[in-house]
């Protein structure tokens, strides 16, 4: 029985290693230039996202540099624990050593990698972040329009399970205030 397990497992860990090499060998970075609305996040730590939690931001645009990526994002900061006012980050993130990834420190040291995109609709993000000897995970779905189907959520959501994201801790952003008044 363990036998079986083992090798069960041993045969999820080489499809997602696979499909990630697939990603990054046809991948065209160039074609995620360009405005995005954030979707959903999921986390395994779940307090990450919830309401004013430090990972929750709305992306805006991400902006392809030579051997890096340009991010802008909007977060809701609460002044005087009774006013939200909508603050715009800035981050960059370098390519790392290794092939399709990036590095930015935001909160942490994070590296990320894009798992799946079709350009022109959604993309996904699988995050690591690294802070004070604790590591969590973030999984981000953002799209080029404010709402994606309900088909490219249930992907994204398990593609969330099979990284060890469980579906109580995704967060579906599509209703949620994404500081769109300070996008215009």
């Amino acid at each position: 029985m363990k036998l079986l397990l083992l090798c069960l497992g041993l045969t999820l860990v080489c499809v997602l290693a696979e499909e990630a090499n697939s990603m990054s060998r046809n991948f065209n970075v160039e074609k995620i230039n360009g405005k995005w609305n954030s979707i959903i996040l999921a986390s395994d730590k779940k307090e990450k996202l919830e309401e004013h939690g430090n990972m929750t931001v709305f992306v805006e645009h991400i902006h392809v540099l030579e051997n890096s990526l340009a991010f802008k994002f909007h977060t809701l900061t609460l002044f005087y624990s009774i006013e939200e006012e909508c603050s715009e980050i800035f981050l960059v993130a370098d390519k790392t050593e290794k092939a399709g990834e990036y590095s930015v420190a935001y909160d942490g040291f994070n590296t990320f990698t894009i798992l799946k995109t079709d350009y022109d609709n959604y993309i996904m993000f699988y995050l690591i972040n690294k802070k004070d000897r604790k590591t969590f995970l973030l999984m981000e779905l953002y799209g080029r329009k404010p709402n994606l189907s309900s088909d490219i959520k249930e992907e994204f959501a398990k593609l969330c399970e099979e990284h060890g994201i469980v579906r109580e801790n995704i967060i579906d952003l599509s209703n949620t205030n994404r500081c769109l008044e300070a996008r215009e």
